[in-house]
């Protein structure tokens, strides 16, 4: 019985113990103390029991960390940002009997000094050195952009100058940043680059920056694997551009669509080019991530919104020949990313924000009701290219856009007249596309190409309804019928002859219907006559090829 007694009081000291052990280590965590690893016990982590880690370790380690995360992080950005205010608003105030380059002498002194101090604290306080250093190259650009902006009397009279000395400063900020391998500052420093471009207020200034920065963030997200810096850098490039064509209300202009040199247009799709290579390169296996797909939207989306944005505020004869080549640079980059990477969601939404492109073009360079039929045709592109892509999601949303552009061209095409025969002639080559690579699909069925057969076969006695003679009617769909039962023995394919018999039911229909009712007794004799030999025929053909197999 005292053996039993003893045994659970040394349970108990034991459990005691590794509480004891548990908690000191969290508190040694908590303070960045290495723990020692010379005394001969095992660590606590191997000897505890799993309830007892889940009840010490989980709480304290959360606690301790958001109270850390709120006191040594979130206060000391905090503060960065409320004592750069405080300085901003002392350096803006407005010094009249002082020399215009005292306050900005101030601010240099003011900068530095808290650069200094920043060394001062790296050893002990390394995340809040980083805070500090980064105020202080945000108050160094903000004194330099002071020398003539900012205060009614100027220390530079040249804007220029004032570029060129932003730019010395964003320059060595981007030296700072790489040295401090930090990428908090670099963020500030692209955010610095870009307020130079619209300060500036010049066109050649904006787009070599947004190049220039662009092209940074790409190799910076090689060297060192900053992927989300290609993100960043993109919002705050398409911004940028998007403030210089409202008329750049950065430097005090009212809001307005800007005239901008035509040439901006190539820039912008430069850089949907440049931050799709970003994507590219973050991308090395063959499934993508969350990430890569909203950074592909996001790129195609904004970039060629802006792009459409701007075309379509600012006409000139160019426009179609601009978004033409939108299409191609973005069914190139969708060409890529299927070839290098095989991947389903870029490709799609690249290669669908060219099929807009292409569209858009169409439309710009032809009157309506004539591009409906130049839109039509696309849809053959779009097939084709979506069956190489092997992109059930392309061949689906096509589907979409086809009919709703007929059901667009019967509402606002005007008279239907022949041309519109095209819509049932891009429904059968289509359908025909899709059977001829149906294997590199990854549609498991027929679905896609038996809808554009019925597409075909409903849009093409419709057309020629309302295109031919009413006495001609009928003999153009029985021919219709034969060239179905034809493309059948040539196809080998049972469609086109379920297609042939549909097409003759539906003119037997219309023949006894409006036959009959007829005044014109020619029409009448023609009609009936030719039905008749055409049915006769068949009859024949499936009664010869029925007697062959028995």
């Amino acid at each position: 019985m005292n053996n039993l007694s003893d045994k659970s009081t040394h349970n108990e000291i034991v459990e005691f113990l590794k509480r004891m052990d548990l908690r000191l280590t969290a508190v040694e965590n908590a303070l960045h103390i290495e723990p020692q690893t010379d005394h001969p016990l095992a660590p606590i982590e191997e000897t505890a029991s799993p309830e007892l880690m889940e009840e010490i370790l989980p709480v304290e380690k959360e606690e301790d960390q958001l109270e850390n995360r709120i006191g040594q992080f979130w206060f000391a950005k905090t503060g960065i940002i409320v004592l750069a205010i405080g300085i901003g608003f002392l350096l803006t105030f407005p010094y009249e009997n002082l020399p215009s380059f005292l306050p900005s002498l101030f601010g240099y002194f003011l900068a530095f000094a808290i650069g200094a101090f920043s060394i001062y604290l790296r050893k002990n306080y390394e995340f809040i050195a980083g805070y500090f250093l980064g105020g202080g190259l945000v108050l160094l650009y903000f004194t330099t952009l002071r020398l003539y902006f900012l205060s009614p009397q100027r220390t530079i009279s040249n804007v220029g100058y004032e570029v060129g000395w932003l730019s010395v400063v964003v320059l060595l900020s981007f030296f700072v940043s790489l040295k401090q391998k930090s990428i908090y500052l670099t963020g500030i420093t692209i955010a610095l680059g870009f307020s130079t471009a619209l300060v500036s207020d010049s066109a050649v200034v904006i787009l070599l920056y947004e190049t220039l920065l662009a092209v940074a963030a790409i190799i910076l997200s090689v060297k060192t694997k900053w992927f989300n810096i290609v993100l960043y850098t993109a919002i705050l490039a398409y911004v940028t551009h998007l403030l210089w064509f409202l008329n750049n209300p950065v430097v005090g202009k009212p809001l307005a669509f800007s005239p901008l040199p035509e040439i901006n247009l190539l820039f912008l799709l430069l850089y949907v080019v440049i931050f799709s290579l970003g994507v590219f390169l973050k991308e090395a296996g063959t499934t993508e991530s969350f990430s890569v797909i909203i950074s592909s939207i996001g790129n195609s989306i904004v970039g060629y919104g802006l792009f459409l944005l701007i075309t379509l505020t600012q006409t000139t004869p160019l426009n179609p020949f601009f978004h033409l080549v939108a299409f191609s640079v973005f069914i190139i980059l969708s060409t890529f990313f299927w070839a290098k990477r095989k991947s389903k969601y870029s490709t799609f939404f690249y290669a669908m924000t060219g099929y807009l492109a292409l569209s858009v073009a169409i439309i710009l360079q032809f009157n309506i009701p004539d591009y409906f039929i130049w839109l039509c045709w696309q849809s053959i592109i779009v097939v084709s290219t979506a069956v190489w892509f092997r992109s059930k999601f392309i061949i689906v949303a096509n589907f979409g856009i086809y009919l709703a552009l007929f059901f667009a061209f019967l509402a606002f095409g005007g008279k239907v007249d022949f041309v519109s025969i095209s819509f049932g002639l891009v429904a059968l080559l289509s359908a025909r596309i899709l059977n001829w690579k149906k294997e590199r699909l990854e549609l498991k069925t027929e679905q896609m190409r038996n809808a554009y057969l019925v597409a075909a076969l409903l849009i093409i006695p419709y057309a020629l309804y309302n295109t031919i003679p009413s006495g001609f009617v009928s003999l153009s769909w029985i021919a219709v019928s034969i060239l179905y039962y034809l493309f059948s023995l040539l196809l080998k394919s049972e469609k086109y002859r379920w297609m042939s018999l549909a097409t003759l039911l539906l003119t037997v229909a219309y023949v006894f219907i409006i036959g009959i009712t007829s005044s014109d007794l020619l029409y009448k004799i023609v009609s009936f006559i030719a039905l008749g030999i055409v049915l006769l025929s068949l009859s024949i053909i499936y009664s010869k090829k029925k007697n062959k197999h028995t």
